[in-house]
């Protein structure tokens, strides 16, 4: 079985083979208190700079526990198809689980998006504590699939804001887009994927997005959940252009 593994947002050396170092209130927990980790075992310890540590738990009480570094691994597990997600704000479950499976899937960074469909935005303290539990999850889902960094998840923007920003190749999810990933070539830069929320992108969005030059893409003859059809395209990008080939 493998160790269990933990983000440890800590400055550690590739060298740090031999140091002891506390781990952060949260990873204790889940440590003693969820998986309930006995005095010599084994723990994988990530800081989302790259590559892993091998650990061992050398000590625990009820203010924390102590892990001693045994070796540090160079291992990556980051796709060369840089994907950014543009997420239409969804409701709670929603959400968390588009975010949660496209980190499984490799994205590279997930960009929530006010649309006029979207699920509403808490203001000021509501804000910050729902993208706070947003970047919770994406570090739980790191920790999950063996990601040794955290793709960054950004404060929310309104969708003129972000299509006015954006750079790089796009496509914007529409049931009846004319493109379909089997028929295009392998994008030149990072793409971005522009996902509706429930209820999808209205056509005064979708043109706007066209009119950055984001291609209208569709995901076969059915209409997907906001939750599945990011990451079906995602699952489907990776596929054919990323690291599940």
């Amino acid at each position: 079985m493998a160790a269990p593994r933990f983000f440890v947002p800590i400055d550690l050396a590739p060298d740090a083979a031999g140091r002891a170092i506390e781990l952060p209130a949260a990873a204790a927990h889940h440590a003693m208190r969820v998986l309930r980790l006995a005095i010599g075992d084994a723990l994988t310890l990530f800081t989302g700079a790259g590559g892993e540590y091998a650990a061992t738990l050398v000590a625990a009480d009820r203010r924390g526990a102590t892990v001693r570094i045994d070796a540090f691994d160079p291992v990556e597990r980051e796709s060369a198809l840089a994907v950014t997600l543009a997420q239409g704000v969804a409701a709670n479950d929603a959400m968390d689980y588009a975010i949660r499976k496209a980190v499984e899937l490799g994205v590279a960074a997930i960009q929530p998006l006010a649309t006029e469909r979207s699920a509403p935005l808490p203001a000021g303290d509501r804000g910050d504590k729902r993208l706070l539990h947003w970047r919770q999850i994406a570090v739980a889902a790191c920790e999950q699939c063996g990601r040794n960094r955290v793709p960054d998840v950004a404060p929310a923007r309104s969708i003129g804001e972000w299509l006015a920003a954006w750079s790089g190749p796009g496509f914007v999810l529409v049931p009846d887009g004319m493109a379909s990933l089997s028929a295009i070539g392998a994008p030149a830069a990072p793409p971005g994927l522009l996902v509706g929320p429930e209820g999808g992108l209205s056509a005064r969005e979708i043109d706007a997005a066209t009119a950055c030059g984001f291609t209208r893409l569709r995901l076969g003859p059915r209409i997907l959940r906001t939750e599945t059809a990011g990451v079906v395209a995602l699952a489907v990008m990776q596929a054919t252009w990323g690291d599940l080939r």
